[in-house]
């Protein structure tokens, strides 16, 4: 490298000049040897109006545990469907299985990396196409359309129909080797390609291995059962014989389709659709958006809660989080001035661009309070984290944190006004693999 600026003995010198003409950092140094930087950081006080009390609640049926895998995604779906099913039957809880849906996303997963090698095939591997695909080719992560596209395609059971392993409810270990082995998959079907040969019996081979890895690390999935239970009122009830998706027709419903995917992505024009071809699992499906601003996304948000209905929504979650306590808050976390005088300035767009942020965890907001004048300060979050953590599972979010880290939720299309619903009407802008909103 030509022209660079390497650290100098000079240069090194006025930095810890710097340092020793500062006693508060020494002190700084010297409280945070054996305590965490949250801990340090944390406000107390800026903590404390983050009480658990809200104007507007939407009730929820417990709360569920993703444990060791990354279907935040899923759960939060799942969340607003298991409310329709309690309603329905009259429950006092319910649960659908995690391991039935994450079976499938994985094989359709499967099905579309070996679409996505095929499609980009006359490309070199070192193509930004092919590295971000090779990269990421089995992953845990998705969004709210992928949940629907599962849920359309194969229905859902009873968490006990088809209960978690292991290995669904932690997949660090397994998932790299099927990762290695569709790698592997990948190099001979581009050579398959580029001899000109046909791929179709050499890929159902492939998908044949992976599905049978797959049975053995989640078990079966059922094709029918019989969906006994006993309600509130000490009712018994059984359907016998009912299908996935017979089930999925029955107590959910046909009507997922009636949702709405809803950004606010500052780094891309607003009031236009944007697509994620290849993106997701099922590869006869896309992942579409419509990109708002936040002002719009958080006064549906508002509505659908108002009527009654939670909102499962994405976020970066990492930024200003007390897991334990179940806070999300940037007044309640000093870093800045515990690290001595950091400032932190950027914009959301440039959280994005930079990729500082990312959307990264799903969950499912229940509750908002409004002030009197109908501004919200604080929202009700249901996490897929288990009850240990938060206050018995869930979480609060001041305002100012909501505003700067959610990213998308999911309405439904008749809360849209009549001029949103026009924007869903455009050709959606397709996305690469590697954009901000993905």
């Amino acid at each position: 490298m030509k022209d660079v600026s390497p650290i100098t003995a000079g240069l090194l010198d006025r930095l810890e000049q710097g340092y020793e003409g500062n006693p508060q950092l020494n002190v700084l140094s010297n409280a945070l040897s054996d305590t965490t930087l949250t801990s340090a950081a944390f406000v107390p006080s800026a903590a404390a109006r983050l009480r658990m009390d809200f104007s507007v609640e939407v009730p929820t049926t417990g709360i569920t545990n993703q444990k060791q895998s990354g279907r935040c995604w899923m759960f939060s779906a799942m969340n607003l469907v298991r409310e329709r099913v309690v309603q329905k039957c009259n429950l006092g809880d319910f649960a659908i299985s995690g391991a039935y849906l994450a079976f499938y996303d994985k094989l359709e997963k499967c099905n579309n990396f070996f679409e996505s090698v095929l499609h980009y095939a006359d490309l070199p591997l070192d193509a930004r196409e092919n590295v971000t695909l090779l990269r990421r080719c089995l992953t845990d992560g998705g969004q709210w359309d992928m949940a629907v596209s599962l849920m359309k395609k194969y229905g859902v059971v009873p968490s006990w129909v088809m209960p978690e392993t292991v290995h669904s409810s932690g997949t660090a270990e397994w998932n790299s080797i099927l990762c290695h082995k569709l790698r592997e998959d990948a190099l001979e079907l581009r050579c398959l390609h580029t001899q000109g040969q046909d791929t179709a019996a050499r890929r159902e081979e492939m998908l044949q291995e992976l599905y049978n890895a797959l049975c053995i690390l989640y078990g079966r999935p059922p094709k029918a059962f019989d969906f006994v239970y006993t309600d509130k009122d000490k009712q018994y009830h059984c359907y016998p014989g009912m299908t996935p998706k017979t089930f999925f027709e029955t107590f959910v419903g046909d009507d997922l389709d009636e949702y709405v995917n809803i950004v606010c992505g500052p780094d891309h024009p607003y009031h236009r659709t944007y697509s994620q071809p290849f993106m997701g699992n099922v590869v006869e499906d896309d992942i579409v958006y419509l990109n708002v601003t936040m002002d719009e996304l958080e006064a549906l948000a508002v509505a659908q809660l108002k009527s009654g209905e939670g909102v499962p929504f994405a976020c970066d979650c990492h930024p200003f989080r007390e897991r334990a306590a179940g806070y999300w808050d940037q007044d309640s976390f000093q870093y800045g001035p515990v690290l001595g005088g950091l400032t932190f300035g950027m914009t959301a767009a440039e959280r994005l661009q930079t990729r500082d942020s990312t959307m990264n965890h799903a969950m499912f907001l229940c509750g908002v309070n409004l002030t009197e004048d109908g501004t919200p300060d604080r929202w009700k979050i249901e996490n897929s984290w288990g009850e240990a953590n938060g206050q018995k599972g869930y979480y609060v979010c001041s305002e100012k944190w909501f505003r700067a880290y959610t990213m998308q939720v999911i309405v439904r299309k008749s809360l849209l006004t009549e001029e949103q619903r026009a924007m869903l009407a455009q050709p959606p802008i397709p996305t690469p693999y590697w954009d901000t909103l993905a």
